[in-house]
């Protein structure tokens, strides 16, 4: 019953694209880690892998600084196509495009901030891969994708990709202004459908969506280590009329879309059984979008926190992230697979 009533709300909130999408397997996965890795020398295998159990695993970022793993810019051409197409292998075509779209974005924030071509710090070779533990496809094991505005983490168990966050996705400008790709945003659905479901509210309605006037600075979950929003806020799913419930699926599928078929897929089980009627719609800040209306939302529920955030930048900087609140970095199952497994 309740596979059959996931399957219902994925087609009605425009997952169907999913649906053509192949459905790829941690045994692929495993095999396109393992590709990966053969293709390296000694000393960049050296600078790649970790062990599974090492702290670095859970030291994840969205910001420019130095990190660990083997930056892009430091593969060849055969290596960066190996370690993409285990990102892709991970993302759905959506997720993937939106992924390479912000690390080409690098280019367009280097000319915004006005830094010479050859400027290292807006480098879009600057993202790095890292792999935790021994690719298999009967291990525990883990991999990240990472760099300024982009951020997935994914664990493996028994040949099933068991997790994919935290993850990260940001774009500054939100709206690139001017030049040759003036107009482009690459996270624009988020932006438009989360405004729709807010304009889609009642006076009432909006009285409970909206938690305060001012947005909040930054995502409130931050990069720590374990989600948490305490004091849920905002309105309820079961507060809200069939149309405005609809937009609702249709702003969490935009994030859940990001993953394959069977990762979207197992993530909105999780969300129906732990209850449709527990999530909740927060908003925060300007009743507008576009640069010059800084605002905030959220999704929150049993199961997951999805936050967005635009206020940086004359609020045209925008972050997102998605908090899988029982699987974040494998979830404690994973972790508690791992130590029973024999290595």
């Amino acid at each position: 019953m309740v596979r059959t009533t996931i399957v219902l709300l994925l087609t009605c909130v425009s997952l169907l694209n999913l649906c053509a999408q192949p459905a790829a397997g941690s045994t692929d996965m495993s095999l396109a880690a393992q590709k990966f890795l053969q293709s390296l020398s000694a000393g960049q295998k050296q600078k790649t892998q970790f062990a599974f159990t090492d702290d670095e695993r859970f030291n994840w970022q969205y910001v420019p600084i130095a990190r660990k793993g083997i930056p892009l810019r430091e593969l060849n051409a055969g290596q960066r196509e190996a370690g993409l197409a285990l990102l892709h292998l991970a993302l759905s075509d959506i997720g993937y495009n939106k992924a390479l779209s912000i690390v080409q974005l690098e280019n367009v924030l280097r000319e915004v901030e006005g830094r010479p071509a050859d400027d290292d710090h807006r480098n879009p070779g600057k993202y790095y891969i890292s792999i935790f533990g021994n690719p298999s496809a009967d291990k525990v094991w883990g991999w990240r994708f990472e760099g300024h505005h982009v951020a997935f983490n994914f664990s493996s168990k028994n040949n099933k990709l068991f997790s994919g966050t935290p993850s990260f996705l940001g774009s500054n400008p939100g709206i690139v202004l001017a030049g040759p790709e003036k107009g482009k945003q690459i996270l624009k659905n988020e932006t438009e459908t989360g405004l729709a479901l807010l304009n889609a509210l009642d006076a009432d309605q909006q009285s409970k969506a909206i938690i305060q006037s001012k947005a909040p600075a930054e995502i409130i979950t931050g990069n720590s280590r374990v989600a948490m929003i305490s004091d849920p806020k905002g309105i309820l799913y079961s507060e809200l009329r069939p149309q405005q419930q609809k937009l609702m699926l249709e702003l969490l599928s935009i994030y859940i879309q990001r993953y394959t078929k069977i990762m979207a897929m197992a993530m909105m089980e999780e969300i129906e059984a732990a209850g449709l009627s527990n999530l909740r719609f927060a908003w925060a800040g300007d009743k507008a979008t576009g640069p010059g209306h800084p605002h905030y939302y959220r999704i929150q529920g049993p199961t997951i926190i999805i936050e967005y955030d635009n206020t940086q930048n004359n609020a045209n900087h925008v972050h997102t992230v998605i908090r899988d609140l029982k699987n974040d970095f494998g979830g404690d199952e994973l972790q508690k697979h791992y130590k029973e497994e024999k290595h």
